[in-house]
């Protein structure tokens, strides 16, 4: 359980920092929203990205707090909070794997696959 928190935490980092980069101009628009806006984002879209990190970080809480890492009052809310975080991810391997974008669908397919399953493993385990 250690190691999969570990390593969903790690590429949480990742996915933030990209969006990080993009909200701060990064021109790699190819590699989002589909493809859609290739190189630096519309002011939208770098907005989207902020609100992006956000919600990466709240679940990254989650999977903490599911985890029995951090936060232990918080950790009957969790067991419920955990299925939100799997819907997202399964969600979101779906869209990047369909995405027009082949760098999208190369990069963060199996990036949102990795986050989805470890996500099932923490929402089954106590």
């Amino acid at each position: 359980m250690i190691l999969a928190m570990v390593v969903f935490l790690i590429f949480c980092v990742i996915v933030v920092l990209f969006q990080l980069a993009l909200a701060l101009g990064a021109p790699w628009g190819e590699y989002t929203m589909g493809g859609r806006f290739p190189g630096k984002l519309p002011t939208k879209m770098r907005i989207a990205a902020l609100f992006q990190i956000m919600i990466l970080f709240v679940i990254a809480f989650i999977v903490l707090i599911k985890s029995g890492l951090a936060f232990s009052q918080f950790y009957d809310m969790s067991k419920t909070a955990i299925w939100f975080v799997v819907a997202f991810f399964a969600i979101g391997s779906i869209l990047n794997l369909l995405t027009p974008s082949k760098g999208e669908r190369a990069i963060w397919g199996p990036v949102s696959i990795l986050l989805f399953i470890i996500s099932i493993i923490v929402a089954l385990t106590s």
